[in-house]
């Protein structure tokens, strides 16, 4: 009875420091802190506000970070009243373009950005591998009692957004995503799992480091990386049967192979091969509608051939072959690619790996592009998407010749790389050299662009995989499908497309508006359940009886349309979490978990 008496006591002292400046006269009584806090009691608006001044206050983006960081281990409640109530302002603070400029300075910032935590996740190293079980044990017991994370986000730093390997110092990828799936997606903060697999580094930069945290050592041959990771896997699935991991950020050839290797198996997927396809395929279904060409008559040219590349035009495929009823070959015969050593063809003379081998070309003949520009040329693109990595690889030229060779329509150009510093053009320069024409979408964000001769202000559309994985992930973490297919990826982005009001198609936008974001990830987690449903995947047979009572026939059994009912989105939002908007609502809730620290 005394330990008892004591733990409630430990957790309401908790309770009361995360209330902060908040906490009730009663609560302060009872913990003796009369005369030993500020006596004025707040509600928890002031206290945001207070803290969106002293993070506006900081004097640049790593340091805005670096209080974020601080924030969320403090005051994991306040900190998410921040991210949702100044959203625009604070989401590329904890995600791209920042968290680049964190992962480069990890090893360094690393002990000062988590002060009050033992583990913000999962440092897996390949000694680690062999003890697994207990690592994955330890893990748990810092967690509340009966609470297993539901969703994992998983990396091995090899190929952090346009940067490179990055070793351990990737592990700002998954904290960052995971945050985003919190806030946009309503998973519960205490469930979550970031992850990395400190396998090695090949970046000698960090191997020669004296402040670098990871293992020094290079990465392992194939065959040992693909047993490990495998071991890891399994154990995570052991432990936590339900878990959905999302695989981010490993090197092309890896990220297809793992997926290969597991999706079928159990509950997962790649953001960067999946979730990038599926917000770009949104976006794209929106530009085809405004054009003036013919889904048929597109011609898509792609610059960048890595895994992010081929995911977004096997899903981009897809529509042409689902919603246009074109044959696959016929389909296929649509895209082109470049990448180092020019345009891909089957008789280029070198080894293409094997992701890119469903792409290259056959019918060129002798002809070969050494180049971006001679393969513009060659193939005169409709659509000219960019994920190489390679800043202004959209340059004058390239975009004066896209705005020439659609003349008698809009040309779609799309320049995806992240962070900006790796982005192929710019909104303002896509503009002024398609004479203000151009369909646009971005990986990162760029400021809107005022049309000189007419004042108009135009927003750019960004193609930011946060519009999308945050309803995968709480999708797949609700009604839990056997496996995640690609029709359930393709539903999302019908829905995504579905979800423009009637204000953003008239301004000729091809994304919702990001102060939507919320709201657009539960339309789209609810056409994700709802075509899980269909397929008859889901392990949650709640859902089923939900979609089945409510659903018209759908007329066309087989059609992927996106759709869902109100019924169906309604459940969805009342299962997302969200922050408590008081300190009563936040009390009451934080004493019914084992462990207040998680919330």
């Amino acid at each position: 009875m005394f330990e008892t008496a004591r733990s409630r006591r430990n957790s309401i002292e908790l309770v009361g420091a995360k209330a902060g400046t908040a906490m009730p006269a009663e609560m302060r009584q009872a913990l003796n802190l009369r005369g030993l806090v500020p006596a004025s009691i707040e509600d928890f608006t002031k206290q945001e506000m207070r803290a969106f001044q002293q993070l506006m206050s900081k004097p640049n983006s790593l340091e805005k970070y670096e209080f974020l960081a601080g924030l969320r281990c403090i005051n994991v409640n306040l900190f998410f009243r921040l991210v949702l109530n100044h959203f625009k302002e604070v989401a590329p603070l904890i995600y791209t373009p920042t968290v680049g400029e964190a992962c480069l300075n990890y090893s360094h910032i690393y002990p000062f950005i988590y002060p009050c935590k033992t583990s913000v996740g999962l440092f897996i190293t390949l000694k680690d591998v062999e003890n697994i079980d207990l690592v994955i044990e330890n893990y748990r017991s810092t967690m509340s009692e009966h609470v297993d994370p539901e969703i994992a986000v998983i990396t091995d730093g090899s190929r952090i957004l346009g940067l490179g390997d990055l070793g351990i110092n990737g592990m700002a990828i998954p904290i960052g995503k995971l945050q985003l799936y919190v806030a946009i997606g309503g998973l519960n903060p205490s469930r979550t799992l970031p992850i990395v697999l400190d396998f090695g580094t090949n970046n000698k930069k960090y191997l020669n480091d004296p402040l670098y945290l990871g293992t020094r050592q290079t990465r392992p041959d194939d065959e040992t990386f693909y047993d490990a990771a495998g071991q890891v896997l399994s154990a995570l699935y052991r432990a936590f049967p339900d878990i959905l991991i999302q695989f981010e950020d490993f090197s092309t050839d890896h990220a297809f192979g793992l997926l290969k290797q597991w999706r079928k198996r159990a509950l997962c997927f790649n953001d960067d091969i999946q979730g990038t396809g599926c917000v770009i395929l949104g976006g794209f279904i929106s530009a085809v509608e405004q054009a003036g060409i013919p889904a048929k008559d597109q011609r898509i040219l792609f610059v960048g051939a890595g895994s992010a590349a081929v995911g977004v035009a096997r899903q981009l495929l897809d529509y042409f072959i689902i919603e246009h009823k074109i044959p696959e070959e016929e389909a296929k015969a649509m895209f082109w690619f470049v990448d180092s050593r020019g345009m891909i063809t089957a008789n280029r003379g070198d080894k293409l790996a094997q992701h890119k081998t469903y792409f290259a070309r056959h019918d060129n003949g002798d002809t070969q592009c050494q180049d971006l520009e001679a393969t513009l040329e060659y193939v005169k693109p409709t659509a000219l998407i960019g994920l190489s990595t390679i800043h202004k690889a959209f340059n004058e030229h390239v975009l004066t010749r896209m705005s020439e060779i659609n003349s008698d329509a809009r040309p779609i150009i799309f320049p995806l790389s992240n962070p900006e510093t790796k982005a192929e053009c710019s909104f303002e320069e896509a503009m002024r050299l398609t004479n203000n024409r151009v369909l646009f979408a971005s990986g990162t964000a760029f400021p809107a662009y005022t049309i000189p001769e007419s004042g108009e202000v135009r927003i750019p559309g960004q193609g930011n995989n946060m519009y999308v994985f945050p309803a995968i992930g709480l999708g797949a973490s609700l009604c839990k499908p056997e496996w995640i297919t690609d029709t359930m990826i393709y539903a999302v982005s019908k829905a995504l497309a579905n979800s423009l009001n009637e204000q953003e198609k008239a301004r000729g936008e091809l994304y919702p508006r990001i102060e939507r974001i919320r709201d657009v990830a539960a339309r789209l987690t609810a056409a994700f359940i709802t075509q899980a449903v269909r397929e008859g995947q889901v392990r949650d047979k709640h859902w089923e009886e939900i979609v089945a009572t409510n659903m018209p026939d759908m007329i066309n059994k087989k059609a992927v349309t996106g759709l869902f009912t109100k019924r169906v989105l309604g459940e969805v939002k009342t299962l997302m979490w969200a922050p408590a908007s008081s300190v009563e609502q936040y009390i009451v809730e934080a004493m019914t978990y084992e462990n207040p620290d998680d919330i």
